[in-house]
This record gives structure tokens, sequence and C-alpha cells, in this order.
């Protein structure tokens, strides 16, 4: 992070932290006379589920928002557009989980799970966007010590994000249970360092020459 690009992932950290925050907003403590407290809380198994998928893909958007900005040394308006449309993303997020929540396992569980992954697709394009327009050559917003071979790396993971979002939203008319385990294992995908899952491909493809 450099002095120029300092003050934009500052704001960013802020926003994140709302985001993550919010969602534990949604999780209720069951009011008196709603019957035995364990069942109650019991009940409110969508909301631990939406909140932790949530949590996870927060925390893990904020982590590769640090990872992209340990590359990218100069800014201009065009991604600082860019990046306030992701934070639009982000922030939006609380919603769809709230939403998520109540409807979770009800008849309108199919909507809920529209707009819940709807709100991904959105986040992974402008994503794909933002390092796209930063690590264009054109641009000349990396840092000039930049190692290329990460660069590309983090091209090819992003790149399936919106591919597999949108399996994630296909889904959402066929499973639940399959759209909502598409996307934590996404979480856990995006999780990784983009040099441990080239090290993973490289040696499946030792051992199919093997």
């Amino acid at each position: 992070m450099t002095a120029e690009t300092t003050r934009i992932e500052a704001f960013s950290d802020g926003v994140f932290a709302i985001a993550i925050t919010l969602l534990i907003l949604e999780v209720k403590v069951p009011p008196p006379g709603s019957g035995e407290l364990s069942l109650a809380l019991a009940r409110q198994w969508p909301s631990y589920l939406s909140f932790l998928i949530s949590f996870a893909f927060i925390g893990i958007m904020w982590i590769n928002h640090h990872r992209l900005f340990t590359h990218i040394a100069r800014s201009d308006n065009v991604l600082l557009i860019l990046n306030l449309l992701l934070l639009l993303g982000v922030i939006v997020v609380p919603f769809p989980t709230a939403v998520l929540a109540t409807h979770l396992g009800g008849t309108n569980q199919r909507v809920a799970l529209i707009l819940y992954n709807s709100t991904y697709v959105f986040i992974a394009i402008v994503f794909n966007l933002l390092w796209r327009y930063a690590s264009s050559d054109k641009r000349h917003l990396l840092a000039k010590d930049v190692d290329v071979a990460s660069v590309q790396r983090i091209s090819r993971q992003y790149a399936l994000g919106p591919a597999f979002y949108l399996v994630c939203l296909a889904l959402s008319w066929l499973s639940a249970a399959a759209s909502l385990a598409l996307n934590f294992a996404l979480a856990c995908f995006f999780a990784l360092p983009p040099n441990l899952v080239a090290a993973n491909k490289n040696r499946a493809g030792q051992y199919r020459r093997e």
C-alpha cells in the first residue's frame, strides 16, 4: 500500500467493518413467552447459517481487496469509481442475508436465494472489473516492482468468480442446499492465496502426466 492508495484502503476497510458488523443484528434474541428458550434458539438456524456464510464472504472479500492493493500503487478516477461500486455490493450484503435468514426453508426461499446470489454475482463482476482495470498495462497503476507471475495468478483465479456465482444463481431454482454449499465452497476457494491455487494446479498436472 502506498501513500496514494492509503485513503482508498482505509475507507474500504471501514466499509467492510460496518458491513460485517451489521450481519449480527439479524440474529435476534427470542422474546419472553416464545416457548422453551433452547427450542426458540434452535429454530433460528437459518439466521445462524446466513450469518456465518455472509461473514465468511465479507471477510474473504476484505482479504482479497487487501491482496489487490498490495499490488496497486496508484489510482485514478475510474479506479475510485470501481472501488465504490465494489463497496456498494459489500454494504448491501446484510440485506439479502436478512431476507435469506427470514425465508430459508419457507415458500419464498427461491426468491430469497435469487436475491442473495445475485448480490454475489454483482460483486464478483465488479471485483474482476476493478482488478482488470488496475492491472492493465495501459493504466500503469501497479507498483513498478510488481511480480508479473503473481498478477497473472490473481487474474486467473478471479476470472472463475462470475461464472461460478452464476452457477450458484442457477441452482437457486433447483436446490437451496446445493446453492449454499457451492457458495461456501467458493468462499473457501477465494480464501486461498493465488500462488497456492497455482501450485495445486501444477501438482495435479504433474500427476496426470505421470
